[in-house]
């Protein structure tokens, strides 16, 4: 048995795009439109994956758009996606200056979270070991659910 992706619902592709590709880093490595089910299915690798050519073994987000709307309810029962970052501190900075709130700082140096614009908890761990503690994170409130 091998782990193949996690798949999330999404509402808008662009926005989701711009959230997991052009902030948060992942890269598009497939898509799959499919008129008959009236859904697309658009499949993410991690940058390194994609980068050493990995991403067939690696595992994917898969970002499921029903063509119908619907509502989806509280993407927080979901649970969470999780990826590594080399600098979490630099990788958060980057997020907040791209206009995403960091629901949960990282105050340890090691853990923060993030939502996307559907719900969905994003975590992001610090490679390695944590990083020192470091103003302005140390002290930052929580925003919102995470």
């Amino acid at each position: 048995m091998r782990y193949l992706h996690t798949m999330v619902r999404i509402t808008d592709i662009d926005r989701s795009l711009d959230f997991y590709c052009n902030k948060l880093g992942l890269t598009e490595v497939r898509r799959n439109e499919n008129e008959a089910g009236r859904y697309t299915l658009i499949f993410l690798a991690a940058p390194g994956d994609e980068a050493t050519g990995k991403s067939n073994q690696a595992p994917l987000v898969e970002l499921t758009y029903n063509w119908d709307p619907e509502e989806y309810g509280g993407g927080r029962n979901f649970g969470h996606l999780a990826y590594e970052v080399d600098d979490i501190y630099e990788t958060c900075q980057s997020l907040m200056d791209s206009g995403v709130v960091i629901n949960r700082p990282p105050r340890d140096g090691r853990m923060a979270f993030v939502r996307s614009p559907d719900g969905i908890s994003i975590e992001l761990l610090q490679k390695g070991s944590a990083k020192p503690s470091e103003e302005p994170w140390a002290s930052m409130k929580n925003t919102g659910q995470w």
